[in-house]
């Protein structure tokens, strides 16, 4: 793709544009084999959405792009184009999502480009492909082929634990394990299981039903019965963990925020031979007794450092569900630091510095 400053532009794209005054014209040329209506989509529909994301202007003639505005927005937009034509031309399709989350991380200037994060095939299942979609998504993918047991933190929505499954069921497939092993702790178990109807599996079944739900989008529905007949796939409380060594499993224990610290110390020395750990959980949302201390916010004490043991972070940036949920998680942790200061403000400082802790 050709990006030329237009003969009525007032400066050049470089390292010393964006400190210009005035505006910057910006000539895109987009290479013939790409079709401008995949490019810009129905209606010009992609191309609103580029629009609405910066304050320039934005003119499209035939095969050719004009951008007029600050040096800096041109030369992202210069980008950007730049990113949507590799990303086309490695046949993945642009979308308005795909358009947002390639604006985001350039604007982030993280350095990674959005062609190389949005094209990584973790796995191809039911005429579906399932991908990283930010940039720390990539790395926790990247994380989980490089070390035995990777723990990712986040709030809600952010992937942990559906990318964590695709990882496991391509293993799976790859002969890289012999069988999947998925758990969570049943919160609230001891107080409630002995009130619901049903069998033992019945009462703990609602527990688990993120899990098997995540499991139908990857694997034929009509074979997971038989996968877990066989053992090759388990999904059970993480209480069932207990005196095992598992060996040559891809292991996800989920909802980890709330282990105790005995708990995670349990699973984690759970480990095999031949096995990998995925642990995933969001350390604002801790449905444990008051007092008792999270597994996953002392582990990531506990571990720090650990050769093999990797902490990924993701953030509202990374959330994938509906836009909504990424203002919510935002607006959530300033509430929860507004008040934490408020409360600092009115208890004496010894108590304050014990108060206004994270709730362990």
């Amino acid at each position: 793709m050709k990006k030329t400053p237009s003969d009525q532009g007032t400066g050049e794209l470089n390292s010393s544009s964006a400190h210009q005054v005035g505006p910057t014209s910006l000539r895109i040329v987009i290479p013939e084999p790409h079709s401008m209506l995949s490019l810009l989509g129905s209606r010009d529909e992609l191309l609103h959405v580029i629009e609405d994301a910066f304050d320039s202007d934005i003119h499209v003639r035939g095969n050719e792009i004009t951008v007029t505005g600050s040096a800096s927005e041109a030369a992202v937009i210069g980008e950007l184009f730049d990113e949507l034509t590799r990303l086309l031309a490695s046949g993945t399709e642009v979308t308005a999502d795909v358009v947002e989350r390639s604006v985001g991380m350039l604007r982030r200037k993280s350095g990674a480009r959005p062609a190389e994060v949005l094209t990584l095939d973790i796995l191809s299942s039911r005429g579906r492909t399932i991908r990283p979609k930010t940039l720390n998504q990539k790395r926790y993918v990247d994380a989980i082929d490089k070390h035995t047991i990777v723990f990712a933190i986040g709030p809600a929505g952010t992937g942990k634990t559906y990318l964590a499954m695709a990882k496991a069921v391509k293993a799976l497939q790859a002969k890289e394990v012999n069988r999947i092993i998925l758990t969570r702790p049943a919160v609230e178990a001891g107080e409630r299981l002995g009130f619901l109807p049903g069998t033992l599996y019945e009462k703990i079944d609602p527990y688990l039903r993120p899990l098997y739900d995540a499991l139908h989008d990857m694997v034929d529905p009509d074979s997971i019965p038989r996968l877990l007949a066989a053992g090759t796939i388990e999904i059970a409380p993480l209480a069932y963990m207990r005196g095992r060594s598992l060996n040559d499993s891809f292991i996800i224990l989920d909802e980890a925020q709330n282990t105790s610290a005995e708990q995670m110390k349990m699973f984690l020395t759970r480990l095999g031979f031949g096995s990998k750990i995925v642990v995933t959980g969001d350390v604002t949302q801790v449905d444990l007794p008051s007092g008792q201390v999270s597994g996953l916010r002392m582990v990531q004490e506990v571990l720090d450092g650990i050769e093999d043991v990797y902490f990924c972070k993701l953030t509202s940036h990374d959330v994938v569900r509906h836009r909504l949920v990424a203002d919510i998680v935002d607006a959530y942790a300033r509430y929860d630091a507004a008040r934490a200061a408020a409360e600092a403000g009115r208890l004496p400082a010894n108590r304050a510095r014990r108060d206004v802790r994270p709730n362990r």
